[in-house]
């Protein structure tokens, strides 16, 4: 296994294992404390349906996805304010119709389906030197944006309505919240596919928040576990030679449950 470190496609796979890993964890944590976890779902199939209008008409799918992804995350929260229904239930919308659109576009095509069936499942051992440099710079751009806008996602996260009170701009920031989410979601679409995607903004950050004491803790955990899912599927894969978006899933639900567990017995001894 170990001489797949030295092909070019299994590097690129590394790479984006280790920073599409970390931008997930991070981007999650986000998406667990406000309370919005169906984001995901919606915003991966948004990114998958724009994938498939883009085969459709030629266009570059992954610029189509983009915008795809750009336009449901930037619907849910007009949709939830406007007609004052639950976000959840403004990404169940969301999500219905970009489903529709996927496999309707999916139905249109003729020929191989089998590019398609990438954005599904992921391909994440055919990354491109483009495709990295677009991981690279989203994970660099999170950074960036959790420096400059800590404090206000932080007051967010705890009560909008104070933050709200406090002069917080609670709508902007909340906007530019899922613009990057949907952005990070599509960058690393090709990493475990569109259907599997939203486990990676679950659960590392699901079981950060389990152990984390402080948001900084859980940022750093949750990109942790979030890098140890990739890397581990990565491997694993490749040494079992099944489809790595999978094992990378699978890995992440592990980390989860063995940090439950190890939680839950932490507390019961403390009870005791």
């Amino acid at each position: 296994m170990w001489e797949l470190l030295g092909y070019k496609f299994f590097q690129h796979a590394l790479i984006a294992a280790i920073l599409g890993g970390a931008s997930l964890g991070i981007v999650g944590v986000w998406v667990v404390l406000i309370g919005i976890p169906f984001i995901g779902v919606a915003l991966s199939h948004a990114a998958f349906a724009g994938g498939v209008v883009g085969m459709l008409l030629g266009i570059n799918p992954l610029i189509m996805a983009f915008v795809f992804s750009l336009i449901a995350s930037l619907s849910i929260g007009p949709l939830s304010e406007r007609s004052r229904i639950e976000p959840n239930i403004s990404i169940g919308i969301i999500f219905s119709l970009v489903l529709g659109i996927a496999f309707l576009g999916i139905g249109f095509m003729k020929g191989s389906r089998n590019e398609a069936l990438s954005l599904i499942w992921g391909s994440i051992l055919t990354l491109s030197r483009w495709d990295i440099l677009l991981i690279t710079v989203i994970f660099f751009f999170i950074l960036l944006f959790l420096l400059k806008f800590n404090m206000e996602i932080k007051a967010i996260i705890y009560n909008k309505k104070v933050a709200h009170v406090a002069g917080i701009p609670v709508s902007r920031i909340f906007y530019l919240l899922l613009f990057v989410t949907g952005f990070t979601v599509t960058v690393n679409l090709n990493t475990v596919g569109g259907l599997l995607i939203f486990s990676l903004l679950i659960n590392p950050s699901s079981a950060a928040c389990l152990i984390a004491k402080r948001i900084e803790q859980m940022y750093l955990l949750s990109a942790l576990f979030g890098v140890v899912s990739c890397v581990c599927g990565l491997l694993i894969s490749a040494l079992f030679n099944v489809p790595s978006g999978s094992v990378i899933i699978i890995v992440s639900s592990v980390i989860f449950l063995v940090t439950f567990l190890l939680n839950r017995r932490r507390i019961a001894e403390k009870r005791v």
